[in-house]
């Protein structure tokens, strides 16, 4: 009986212990995007001057969460057009990279998170 108990044991343990080798690491979510966090930049980026009023902009102007926040879908469906598309943007520059444009899609998707 006792040889059954410490086998028992035995195999618990290697179970346990099998289970926590260093290759399985923890996820740990991505924090969500936020206006303040991420897109306020990134628009100051790469849509200055022409967005950015304070900086002799005049086209329609996303230097704040609510213009953002409203115009987000027609930002995104013209930064994802071809540059010989009409309404291309950025324009008279080289296409965003595909991973600015997915931070634009994920804080749409995340909720227009403002902070």
């Amino acid at each position: 009986m006792r040889k059954y108990f410490i086998a028992a044991t035995i195999m618990t343990i290697a179970i346990f212990f099998s289970n926590c080798h260093g290759s399985k690491k923890a996820t740990a979510s991505a924090p969500a995007l936020s206006y303040e966090g991420h897109i306020k930049t990134l628009i100051a980026t790469d849509c200055s001057p022409c967005h950015i009023p304070a900086k002799g902009g005049n086209k329609k102007p996303f230097d704040s969460y609510a213009n953002a926040k409203e115009n987000i879908d027609e930002m995104i469906r013209r930064i994802e057009l071809n540059p010989e598309d009409k309404g291309f943007m950025p324009f008279k520059h080289p296409k965003l990279s595909d991973s600015t444009i997915a931070v634009l899609k994920n804080w749409r998707d995340d909720g227009l998170r403002e902070k």
